[in-house]
């Protein structure tokens, strides 16, 4: 019954989307625009970051990264229409378990950017960008944007009950995407940056996907060289976790 439910969550949301094909043109293509764009504009600029790869090549973990990143903080903002319409409390009354509301639009999201993931990859690939491992390489690739995209998802959905209504919503978005981009190393090497962003960056949970990914990207990755990287992002879904069930928890029941 349970499963039953989650996938009826999950297909609402499907279907939602597909009755809006250009949105989800536009999703696909947006991040390999910013692939081709911003891997070729800079690609002199950056000669002094001490790269042995391409610029194109080096920011190819950066965009997949931000990708899922920006796919779900923006997850929320769907539940806060359903609640600011009234259908959330329409559902909430129906027979189906109330926690598959949630868990449908999350796995939604988090599939959502693990097809954009593929589609980058894919024109990575044509560009010239290698996948070390290969279909291992790609697993582990998504399996980290995977752990990223889980903490920032719930993040998302927590703002959708705690905030009013999607204005502060999308004022909070536009806040914290494009700085988070920059105190990490989605565009620039760690040591390239000064002390107190350093500092930052090391803090971001993006920096620490990005430089996983990155590493599978760029070269044949040790799993003793990911492994801390991943239990750092553990780490940070299980607070966004915490965070979330408590939210969760009063608002739904």
């Amino acid at each position: 019954m349970y499963l039953a439910d989650l996938q009826a969550n999950i297909l609402r949301w499907v279907w939602r989307l597909r009755r809006e094909p250009t949105t989800l043109i536009v999703d696909l293509l947006q991040p390999v625009l910013w692939l081709i764009l911003f891997g070729h504009l800079f690609t002199f600029a950056t000669a002094g970051l001490g790269l042995h790869v391409s610029y194109l090549t080096f920011m190819t973990a950066g965009v997949v990264v931000m990708t899922v990143f920006n796919a779900a903080l923006a997850g929320g903002l769907e539940i806060m229409f359903d609640r600011e319409s009234g259908m959330l409390r329409r559902l909430m009354v129906t027979p189906m378990h109330r926690s598959t509301l949630l868990a449908g639009r999350f796995l939604f999201v988090v599939l959502i950017g693990l097809a954009q993931v593929m589609v980058i990859l894919g024109a990575g690939r044509l560009l010239g960008v290698p996948l070390h491992e290969g279909f291992v390489g790609l697993l582990l690739v998504l399996l980290f944007d995977t752990l990223l995209g889980t903490g920032i998802a719930t993040l998302s959905l927590v703002l959708a009950f705690r905030l009013r209504n999607h204005g502060p919503f999308y004022t909070i978005i536009g806040f914290v995407s494009l700085p988070l981009t920059f105190i990490s190393t989605a565009l620039a090497p760690l040591h390239t940056m000064s002390g107190w962003l350093r500092t930052l960056a090391g803090l971001n949970p993006l920096t620490y996907a990005i430089d996983a990914v990155r590493s599978i990207v760029l070269q044949h990755a040790a799993v003793s060289g990911i492994v801390h990287l991943g239990i750092y992002l553990l780490i940070f879904d299980g607070l966004c976790l915490i965070i979330g069930v408590s939210v969760f928890r009063r608002a739904l029941y």
